[in-house]
């Protein structure tokens, strides 16, 4: 994630911000340019101050301030790049939904915003009935014994409306003996198993991806069920990021995903601060770091882990010191490295196509 800076008055902007904090500018992000711009009306639309004066209309979901985006030149369905995948939302009504789903949207748009970073092909359901990117936020029936469980399929990607709340959320981090739980963490997680459709199958990559995750054929089903039934093998962080990826190589693949966003974008936002890990007792500057490159086009994975690592380690103990639970309580070793690297090679591939000429 980047900073940004009002045009107006060159004060700092955040991706969330509605209006800017010093002049009062109202502000937008504009995914086309990937930045923030102050508008100004312009009859319907908004006058934009990062682009020539062009015009833009702001999402209708501003109409609910839950998204604070500008919609494409040519787009006609009101909606912005990261809204227009929207399928089912709550019941807006109804006001402690729509604050949940308003937090859902928080997280949506900022995965959003990575996978405009890499320019990772996005079709709605509109472009591809059946397998187009559609999320669904619903809401557990009160009538019903049942709850509405988080997951993909095929493309749809349903987020339980319940994990925006935090309580709730934490519950079940402690249920099910996870290290970390958020509502982001959903969104890079399942957006996981929709690029591995798009990618690995439908690009491919299936026989690379066996050789690094396993065999993805065997029952999906059962592998839960053992995976509920027995837990992690005892030695799964030699081989696996989370306990979680160890269920099934889909499993691990989305979990693999996952943490390469999550490394990503923190440390373009720990570069955008000039943040940097010099220990004083560190004689052998292991556990040095400056992050000097764009984390979105790194050459290769090892240049993100050799910065993430330090970064984490001092992270890390910052939070301790405050009595909190580590930012990053993950071990990353040489086989998780390599499945990084895997994702890192996928990503870079599309990156690099839509770079040649002729493409958008």
């Amino acid at each position: 994630m980047k900073l940004f800076l009002c045009q107006t008055c060159g004060n700092v902007l955040y991706f969330e911000n509605r209006a800017c904090e010093r002049c009062g500018h109202r502000v937008a992000f504009l995914p086309e340019q990937e930045t923030m711009s102050a508008i100004e009306p312009d009859g319907e639309a908004w006058r934009m101050l990062a682009s020539k004066g062009e015009s833009r209309m702001l999402c209708r979901n501003a109409g609910y301030d839950a998204c604070n985006w500008l919609t494409d030149a040519d787009d006609a369905t009101g909606y912005c790049r990261a809204c227009r995948h929207n399928g089912m939302v709550p019941n807006l009504a109804d006001p402690a939904q729509l604050a949940g789903w308003r937090e859902l949207e928080v997280a949506k748009h900022r995965l959003f915003y990575s996978l405009i970073r890499w320019k990772l092909p996005l079709r709605t359901r509109q472009e591809d009935p059946r397998h187009g990117l559609i999320f669904n936020f619903l809401a557990d029936d009160p009538n019903s014994g049942e709850r509405i469980l988080t997951g993909h399929d095929n493309g749809l990607i349903t987020i339980a409306l319940t994990e925006a709340d935090t309580i709730e959320r934490e519950r079940r981090r402690l249920e099910m003996g996870e290290p970390y739980r958020t509502l982001l963490g959903h969104f890079r997680h399942e957006v996981g198993h929709y690029f591995w459709d798009v990618l690995v199958q439908g690009g491919g990559k299936l026989e690379e991806c066996r050789a690094v995750f396993g065999d993805d054929s065997i029952d999906y089903g059962q592998a839960l069920q053992r995976h509920y039934a027995d837990g992690p093998p005892p030695d799964w962080q030699q081989t696996y990021v989370s306990a979680y990826a160890t269920t099934h190589p889909w499993e691990d693949f989305a979990e693999t995903w996952a943490h390469y966003v999550h490394i990503v974008d923190a440390l373009e936002m720990a570069g955008e601060f000039g943040m940097e890990v010099r220990p004083k007792v560190d004689r052998d500057g292991e556990l040095t770091a400056r992050i000097r490159f764009n984390p979105y086009e790194a050459r290769d994975v090892e240049a993100l882990v050799n910065a993430w690592l330090p970064f984490t380690f001092a992270m890390n103990n910052v939070n301790r010191a405050m009595g909190l639970r580590d930012l990053y309580p993950f071990i990353l070793s040489p086989a998780v490295v390599g499945k990084l690297g895997f994702i890192h090679g996928l990503v870079r591939d599309v990156a690099k196509s839509a770079s040649r000429p002729g493409k958008a």
